[in-house]
């Protein structure tokens, strides 16, 4: 019997070893759930971002279902999610907000950014310096906003559909925060 159970075992840590993607050393799960009652969400890609030949963070995008059309991802209205996992030994504060207001000036009208300045202003509050070994995690679920939650730390919540399309632009939009990275988001390689 106990030979029976360890066989089982070892099949199941082989099979979820197997589905699990893994990128610079960080294991990112295939689906994950935003909310209890919401359908689960599959990685659609992943891919690092670097500055400099300098690697920053692994990016994962998890969507409803999979996709390489970013128009269709742009145009997404229903739940997603983009997870950060910090490869580099510190990014300030202030380089954080730096690097987001690059990507929002980058891909937005002067009126898309006017209309949603104040909440950019409200997302960009939430963060602090990030560290080697966090994650930060944008999580937008209809009708309750983008949460932010650092190393299981729930940050906030920013509201707005177009919000979420907005920061989506950071990695995908056609000024990308990086080519490399928005390609693996995408599903490439």
């Amino acid at each position: 019997m106990r030979m029976k159970a360890l066989v089982a075992l070892v099949l199941f840590l082989v099979s979820s070893a197997a589905s699990a993607k893994e990128v610079a050393g960080v294991k990112l799960p295939d689906t994950l759930t935003l909310a209890p009652d919401q359908a689960a969400l599959v990685l659609n890609g992943a891919g690092i971002r670097s500055k400099f030949f300098i690697k920053v963070y692994v990016g994962a995008l998890y969507l409803s279902a999979r996709t390489t059309d970013v128009a269709a991802v742009l145009r997404n209205t229903g739940p997603v999610a983009v997870h950060m996992h910090f490869l580099h030994s510190e990014v300030s504060k202030e380089k954080l907000i730096d690097a987001w207001n690059d990507g929002f000036n980058a891909n937005l009208s002067d009126t898309e950014r006017a209309k949603l300045n104040p909440r950019i202003e409200q997302f960009n509050a939430l963060f602090q310096t990030a560290r080697n070994g966090d994650v930060i995690k944008l999580d937008y679920v209809p009708g309750a906003g983008t949460t932010i939650t650092i190393n299981h730390d729930k940050r906030g919540v920013v509201d707005g559909e177009d919000f979420m399309q907005a920061w989506l632009k950071i990695w995908l939009g056609e000024k990308p925060a990086d080519d490399d990275l928005k390609r693996g988001m995408l599903g490439g390689s």
